[in-house]
């Protein structure tokens, strides 16, 4: 498990890597899109249930339609034509109301709300919040900004990966994952802390911040990305299932691996528009 995790990692963290540095803001929209709907389609697989199925199909697409919105340069194109403060409002109306118009063409009626819910979840946990990498990337400095979410994150879990599996003895939350522990957890933002100092001092990454500001978003991004890790965990305890997907040897799925990311990226984006 752990040389298919390696390797794994090895194809994975390059190609994100290649596709933020050179791709621009519409090269890693695509990707994000393309990870979106891979994601999305993991978690509806989870929760489909022969009682209540979700919208899949509705919510691929409007899950690749939020990641797309997000996008700065495709927005600016529609600015004459469109009032985009109108656009946001517009996706997450129709991901309410058109799946509740779907359902009255459904004979089944059982379940009937629980397979909107769903169909809204999905959309919402990865479309919505996966779009806040992309707005990232639209940012003055958004390159490096979009690295920092990635390397500390990276850093994070892997460290708290190897020093929970060495050191670990205290559950961090047993009933939701079982691996977890605070040995792990401290691991982590440890390793997050350590990776900040390529964020504050002079290297292709270099960003504006001081030392004291990159080590505590570290520690923030740290904490937000085990938290996204355990919600997805408690996802897949509800549901009865060890993986999200098998797309990604070692690791189970796309949303396995991007659990953690998702959540940090949301924690720099808003830091960057609040505190830069």
């Amino acid at each position: 498990m752990l040389k298919k995790r390696i390797i794994t990692a090895l194809w994975f963290a390059p190609l994100l890597v290649i596709v933020v540095w050179f791709g621009g803001q519409p090269g890693f929209t695509a990707l994000m899109v393309t990870f979106g709907v891979l994601a999305a389609l993991e978690f509806y697989r989870m929760v489909y249930t022969s009682e209540a199925p979700p919208f899949t199909y509705f919510g691929l697409i409007w899950t690749a339609f939020f990641i797309l919105s997000r996008n700065s340069e495709l927005l600016s194109t529609l600015e004459p034509h469109f009032n985009l403060g109108l656009l946001t409002p517009l996706l997450l109306t129709s991901a309410v109301v058109l799946p509740l118009i779907g359902l009255l063409s459904r004979r089944q009626r059982e379940g009937a709300f629980i397979t909107w819910a769903w169909t809204i979840a999905g959309i919402l946990y990865v479309g919505w919040l996966l779009s806040y990498l992309v707005a990232l990337r639209g940012l003055d400095a958004g390159r490096n900004w979009v690295f920092f979410a990635l390397f500390i994150t990276w850093a994070s879990d892997t460290t708290a990966f190897f020093i929970g599996r060495r050191f670990g003895r205290h559950k961090l939350a047993s009933s939701i994952s079982p691996g977890k522990t605070w040995e792990g957890t401290t691991g982590g933002i440890v390793g997050a802390i350590i990776m900040s100092i390529l964020f504050f001092t002079p290297t292709p990454f270099h960003l504006p911040l001081v030392y004291w500001q990159a080590i505590g978003l570290s520690i923030l991004v740290s904490i937000f990305g085990q938290i996204g890790d355990l919600v997805e965990s408690l996802l897949k305890r509800n549901m009865g299932v060890k993986d999200s997907g098998k797309l990604m040897p070692g690791h189970g799925g796309i949303l396995d691996r991007m659990d953690s990311i998702i959540f940090a990226g949301i924690v720099v984006y808003y830091y960057v528009i609040w505190a830069i």
